[in-house]
């Protein structure tokens, strides 16, 4: 009898652990021209080859990518309440601030606006991931310090996790990205997909 109950209660902790598994997970890309697929067709973006590579890790998930080329993080704040509204994910994941680094924003209103979007982000039950984001040096060193230094700031005092920059990977490879120095090539999303999936892993 004992060894029966024994069977049923793996039998029902694998039908747990399955269903788990199998929940779909929805999550939200709130972004700028690094994840809209910047002159490419956008089935060929990162955000939109990312659910298989989610899925060969075993995690279902369905990507609304809320990204638009040249977005400041103001702009993503401003059309956030209505992405969240429309779409209810689990996740928010915000890769913004690049275009604030490249005209020169203060790194104080850029994390005002950051803050904004994790705090909405939490009020609608959205978990929230941050990228950290940084500028060319030519900016000069006490601003791309502060500007750097600003999305471990906010992690840490919004308790979220912060996701790696994924273009200090594909910009040493000068084959992956565009002539203007800033964006990756269609050829090197399949790599961004599968680097994000992997980061994805660790806190989905």
């Amino acid at each position: 009898m004992m060894r029966f109950l024994s069977l049923i209660l793996v039998l029902s902790l694998s039908s747990i652990t399955h269903a788990a598994n199998s929940a779909n997970t929805t999550i939200l890309i709130l972004g700028d021209s690094l994840s809209a697929g910047y002159q490419m067709p956008i089935e060929q973006s990162w955000p939109s080859l990312l659910p298989e590579q989610l899925k060969q890790k075993g995690i279902n998930a369905t990507v609304i990518n809320g990204s638009i080329s040249g977005d400041t993080s103001g702009n993503g704040l401003q059309r956030l309440p209505a992405l969240l509204k429309q779409h209810n994910p689990d996740w928010v994941i915000v890769e913004l601030g690049a275009n604030d680094g490249l005209r020169g924003f203060p790194p104080a209103t850029i994390k005002q606006n950051l803050t904004q979007i994790i705090t909405l982000s939490k009020a609608a039950n959205s978990d929230v991931a941050i990228m950290q984001i940084m500028v060319p040096p030519n900016y000069g060193k006490r601003y791309t310090q502060a500007f750097s230094n600003l999305y471990p700031e906010v992690a840490k005092q919004q308790d979220i996790p912060i996701l790696p920059f994924f273009l200090e990977q594909v910009i040493v490879k000068p084959e992956w990205m565009m002539k203007d120095g800033l964006h990756p090539k269609a050829v090197a999303q399949p790599w961004i997909a599968d680097f994000m999936a992997s980061q994805l892993e660790l806190i989905l």
